[in-house]
């Protein structure tokens, strides 16, 4: 069974997109390809098949690979949370925290649990694609590594490097890299491949041929910047801060940016409904008086973002759009800060505290070290819904008696306050639901236009497959995966 690893000169540099995109492009040949991210560091996640959690980024390559996500696909991921501190999540469980201090010692531990589930991968398709995590150029985080070159070491994967042009610098990045890294490290480095071109690649052909004279590393091909990838949910937070201010004629759904900002891909369907515009709000600026429906997004560290988000008066502004008659969508973490009162008193965001919500709904949240991990379909808003549950704390309150959703296993979720206009849920991926977007799209005068956004990100997945065909050398990538002869193409 063959197996490859991209890693990347640095971060953003298009490693999540282009594992994806691989991921199809080999499934639409009749392999049987499957994602593998060693370690991950995200708030965003999606709940996997045997009931555990991975990254978002290698549940979407699952989808490009058309299987169910596994936990297998991620078995270590780092969920940053207030005061320096990591949730810790192996095998898809939670298993504690982790502080700066010492998370390189425990990191290093994990590397046994880590190729357990590379095995059981590799065991069960024809290819794992495997993606690396940051950059194995910073050598100072070298010892105890699982995320690049450790684990290509323990599992003998050959690596290859990606480099951004669009940032510029790209052949300082992958000579500079070469030039770093343990000699032992860059002979598993097989080759690179040049990420975002805007232009023509005959431009580039004096740089390329630099970087393979300098590396001694063969170019496997130079990718055009793949607009469709836009379409896809993002994993990494920065993307938040490229998202534009709101065009005339469209209805503005506001969602503020928190420090600990979590599953904000739950927001992504709203991206293509043509009358809407998805607004985030960085720091440093109000809730747009003109919004038609605020949502407070999940959050991984509810109090410290509850008191974030008052610092920079949002509540102020939420309070306002309410007495406006706005509408207000809480999702997880942002359910919990619209209620009376969030307790944590094991100190599982930090120091034992309690706080008050907001109090636009008639709830009380208390964190609990349980965590709720299911796939859930319903009712809400008098739509059908699918989505998944991903949660520590536990809710009530006489505003539950008014739910927000009615769920097909006789339970519900939620609540909605008795105007209307305030709605909290536990819930992820509500909205890519076309029905109960429009239903919620309905509430301030819209149609919504029913589109499937699942068929967006699928259609989004084979556009990027076709640009990888037709710019990358995919056969010696291949060759390359397949080096141990078993071969089964």
């Amino acid at each position: 069974m063959g197996a490859l690893m991209l890693q990347g000169t640095g971060s953003d540099v298009g490693k999540s997109v282009l594992v994806a995109g691989l991921c199809r492009l080999l499934a639409n040949r009749g392999l049987a390809v499957r994602p593998f991210k060693p370690q991950n560091m995200s708030n965003n996640a999606a709940v996997t098949a045997d009931g555990g959690e991975i990254g978002r980024a290698q549940a979407l390559q699952a989808i490009a690979c058309r299987v169910e996500p596994h936990s297998d696909m991620n078995p270590v991921l780092l969920k940053p949370q207030a005061d320096r501190t990591s949730q810790l999540i192996v095998h898809g469980r939670v298993r504690g925290t982790l502080g700066s201090g010492n998370f390189r010692a425990a990191r290093g531990a994990l590397i046994d649990e880590v190729m357990q589930s590379y095995r059981r991968l590799r065991a069960s398709c024809d290819l794992v694609v495997v993606e690396g995590a940051g950059s194995p150029a910073e050598i100072n985080l070298r010892a105890g590594d699982i995320a690049n070159m450790g684990f290509a070491r323990a599992a003998d994967v050959p690596v290859v490097l990606i480099g951004d042009i669009d940032r510029g610098g790209v052949i300082a990045s992958l000579v500079g890299t070469r030039a770093v890294i343990d000699p032992a490290d860059a002979a598993l480095i097989r080759g690179f491949l040049i990420n975002k071109f805007r232009g023509d690649p005959a431009l580039f052909d004096d740089g390329y041929r630099a970087i393979e004279q300098r590396t001694g590393w063969r170019g496997f091909g130079v990718i055009p910047w793949l607009s469709s990838a836009a379409r896809l949910p993002s994993e990494d937070a920065v993307v938040l801060e490229k998202r534009a201010d709101a065009r005339e004629g469209r209805k503005v759904i506001a969602c503020p940016i928190l420090p600990r900002i979590s599953n904000f891909d739950d927001l992504d369907p709203f991206k293509i409904e043509p009358a809407v515009e998805l607004v985030m709000v960085p720091p440093g600026r109000p809730i747009p008086a003109e919004a038609a429906i605020v949502i407070l997004p999940g959050s991984k560290a509810t109090i410290a973002d509850l008191a974030f988000l008052r610092a920079e008066g949002w509540d102020i502004d939420l309070l306002a759009h309410h007495r406006r008659g706005g509408l207000i969508v809480g999702l997880c973490g942002g359910y919990q800060m619209l209620g009376r009162r969030v307790a944590d008193p094991l100190g599982l965001e930090g120091a034992p505290s309690e706080v008050a919500g907001l109090g636009l709904l008639d709830v009380e949240t208390v964190l609990s070290p349980q965590k709720t991990l299911r796939h859930v379909r319903g009712t809400a808003l008098g739509a059908a819904m699918t989505g998944y549950e991903m949660h520590m704390g536990e809710t009530r309150g006489a505003g539950t008696a008014t739910p927000f959703a009615n769920l097909d296993d006789d339970a519900c979720d939620g609540a909605v306050s008795p105007d209307g206009r305030v709605m909290g849920s536990y819930l992820h991926g509500l909205f890519a639901s076309a029905e109960l977007r429009q239903a919620l799209l309905g509430r301030i005068g819209l149609s919504g236009s029913g589109a499937d956004h699942g068929a967006v990100v699928d259609a989004a997945l084979d556009d990027i497959a076709a640009q990888l065909a037709a710019h990358v050398d995919v056969d010696a990538l291949l060759d390359l995966a397949f080096s141990d002869g078993k071969d089964p193409r």
